[in-house]
């Protein structure tokens, strides 16, 4: 956790990220207009299929975190608890907001309450949401880690749920697309600006939880050194 790394990752994420959008507007072909209603706004799949791909990493972290810490009171556990909570939000906002533009364009709703995968994400990005404000409002403490990791572990449920829906139920979510299992291929340019804004936003992330992990270390040994202070 020492040097320069978390710096590096981040900048190196969000540089990868603006060349994806980039290259999204301005560089991938535009799909058929028969096939979409709103052509354009198909572009933010670039922005939003990645961002998920990230989200769904982050949450796997706080889903090992969060093991770590309730059977082993690991204090490594903890920090990626924090660290997975705080970087499944971010990326979570970012698919759900990008979510609702296409929504908006495409279907004429920004959400649909009947379709599996739209609302098993939605309730990933709240359970995040409820975790990083929670531990914020809440004292430090064995008691507080515990109840925050049992949600951590038990949310995780919904990530293989958030996978697997449009293969099992697809109401309004395109179905998996150029991949095994596929229902469709895409060109040859567009999979690589995917691939490519894929893993900028792992790195973006790995850098993010980097640099959360550090934080809370920071946050403990202060803790750690007022008690000290206030006994002495």
């Amino acid at each position: 956790m020492r040097g320069r790394s978390p710096e590096v990752l981040l900048f190196t994420g969000f540089a990868g990220i603006a060349t994806t959008l980039f290259l999204a507007w301005n560089w991938a072909p535009s799909v058929s207009i028969n096939a979409f209603e709103s052509p354009a706004a198909q572009r933010i799949f670039y922005w939003h299929v990645p961002s998920a791909w990230a989200a769904l990493i982050a949450f796997t972290v706080l889903f090992v975190g969060s093991t770590m810490w309730f059977f082993k009171r690991n204090s490594l556990g903890w920090k990626l608890h924090v660290a997975g909570s705080e970087a499944g939000l971010a990326c979570g906002l970012m698919v759900v907001c990008s979510g609702c533009i296409w929504g908006s364009a495409e279907w004429g709703t920004p959400w649909d309450w009947s379709d599996v995968r739209l609302n098993s994400f939605g309730l990933l990005t709240l359970l995040a949401m409820f975790l990083v404000l929670g531990r914020k409002s809440q004292p430090d403490g064995v008691e507080t880690r515990d109840t925050f990791s049992t949600f951590g572990m038990y949310g995780f449920v919904l990530v293989p749920l958030t996978y697997i829906s449009t293969r099992i139920w697809q109401i309004r979510h395109p179905g998996p697309v150029g991949g095994p299992g596929a229902e469709g291929t895409i060109d040859g340019s567009m999979r690589f600006v995917v691939l490519f804004g894929a893993l900028a936003f792992t790195l973006l992330i790995a850098g993010h939880m980097m640099m959360s992990m550090r934080i809370t270390d920071m946050e403990q040994r202060l803790e750690q050194a007022q008690k000290k202070l206030d006994e002495g």
